[in-house]
């Protein structure tokens, strides 16, 4: 066959075409830091935290001061995608929770260094980068865990690389791209913060191993926190946690219903921090439940009722289906029939004490309530089912000898005193906020110190000024 010249032209240009083509569609797929491919991702956070490494702390503090701006001009976005991705939560919950991360995750004020001066000269120790870290971020928080990491890890002065659960992956991207855009307007290095658009076990498998990652980050259940902490480098675990709530005689009764609802129903009970259970002083147990329905909370009494509702959202394994995680109360009950006012912020029922709503942590707005005898038999119940996880605990009581045994007694993370769970996190209270609470390794309430080595540098027979 003869192929005349015109033709020829015409093949090369549709190969340079489809060439053209391709290149431009991986050109956008990698821009603001989402990539297909891992190692793609972790080798552009890599040369990223090169550069990053080589800026002043005030340079630092500039460009996560430009991630803040950006984010807080889209929590509206986040929230909203992040609903309807997800199918949990609530929108004007989720609005409050982003505010929470983007306005009090600490930054480099968190890096304080520390200085031990006397007759053998002087030691510094400084707070240092591990490089790139390894973050993996849950579908139940999935962008206000990656922006309060971001946050923090940048502070530090690392990179990071996301891998956002799957459920959550197209409003993660968007987190991803827009901290990309903030520090690109300020000129700071691209690709410090990065993803995959389509997140795996295997690309999560490839974040864990690679050679080039320095640190693991794994906020999400016992499972996630497990591999985690198997991968052989230095690991952070923010794990489960199934919080009590107990309520002795002393309290102000009325604050500690309102407290209650509020605390259990945020977000429909995502937050691991989250009232999952109540244990309640027998004298005062009908005066709280009573409370309770003035605030919203609908009580089953009915234990036929309870029964179906048990089977709506409990396999046969007793495990909790998914589908039914971080539903509003009303949708709740109308899957069994019962129809109930959407201002409905919460479903409680009193059940024993071995009951599985007592036992699973349901992160849904139903409520168990256990009537005990005293508030030694309170403290003895909270520890048991709060399963060692040493997570949250709230207390409500005047008794500060009351308070003071069962904070010892539980050793959690978070101990929330007369108030709501989520002031464990800062909300409506004083600290920062996180949304990675390493309870199973130790670090507690995440922040950018967190996330560096402590190194020291010493002056033998110097600097001395005494």
């Amino acid at each position: 066959m003869n192929i005349d010249a015109s033709m020829i032209e015409k093949i090369v240009r549709n190969v340079l075409e489809e060439i053209l083509d391709q290149s431009n569609n991986h050109k956008d797929d990698n821009k603001f830091g989402v990539f297909h491919n891992m190692d793609d991702a972790i080798d552009a956070a890599w040369f990223a935290q090169k550069e990053f490494e080589k800026c002043s702390l005030t340079r630092r503090s500039e460009i996560i001061q430009a991630m803040r701006e950006e984010l807080s001009r889209n929590v509206e976005d986040f929230a909203k995608m992040g609903a309807e991705e997800t199918g949990m939560g609530r929108f004007e919950h989720k609005i409050l929770k982003h505010k929470l991360a983007i306005e009090k995750t600490p930054g480099v004020e968190d890096l304080k260094p520390e200085v031990s001066t006397g007759d053998g000269g002087l030691t510094l120790y400084e707070m240092s980068p591990f490089g790139v870290i390894g973050a993996i971020a849950p579908s139940t928080n999935p962008t206000e865990t990656i922006i309060c990491n971001a946050i923090g890890m940048l502070a530090a002065g690392n990179a990071v690389v996301f891998s956002p659960h799957p459920g959550g992956k197209r409003v993660s991207v968007l987190a991803v791209e827009t901290i990309n855009k903030a520090i690109e307007k300020v000129n700071g290095p691209k690709n410090l913060v990065v993803t995959v658009k389509e997140p795996t076990i295997e690309s999560t498998n490839i974040m864990l191993k690679h050679e080039k990652i320095n640190m693991i980050c794994a906020t999400g259940g016992p499972g996630i926190v497990k591999i985690a902490l198997s991968s052989g480098k230095k690991a952070i675990g923010a794990g489960a946690g199934n919080p009590p709530a107990l309520v002795d005689e002393t309290a102000d009764i009325e604050k500690a219903a309102k407290d209650i609802i509020d605390g259990c129903s945020f977000d429909n009970n995502l937050p691991c921090t989250a009232e999952k259970e109540v244990i309640v002083v027998d004298c005062v147990a009908d005066q709280l439940k009573s409370c309770m329905r003035n605030y919203y909370g609908f009580e089953i009494k009915d234990q036929e009722l309870l029964h179906k509702l048990e089977n709506l959202v409990l396999n046969e394994k007793g495990m909790i289906k998914k589908e039914f995680v971080g539903k509003n109360a009303d949708y709740i009950m109308k899957q069994i029939g019962i129809v109930i006012n959407s201002s409905i912020k919460v479903i409680f029922a009193e059940v024993e004490k071995d009951h599985p709503f007592v036992i699973e942590e349901l992160m849904m707005p139903i409520l168990p309530i256990v009537r005990v005898k005293d508030i030694d038999k309170a403290i003895e119940l909270g520890v048991k089912v709060e399963h060692g996880n040493r997570h949250t605990a709230i207390m409500h009581s005047k008794n500060v000898d009351n308070l003071t045994r069962f904070a010892k007694a539980v050793q959690t993370t978070i101990f929330v005193k007369n108030a709501p769970s989520y002031a464990g996190i800062g909300f409506g209270a004083e600290g920062h906020s996180t949304f990675t609470i390493a309870g199973p390794t130790g670090e507690g309430l995440t922040s950018a110190r967190t996330f560096t080595r402590k190194r020291r540098c010493v002056l033998s027979d110097g600097f001395s000024i005494k």
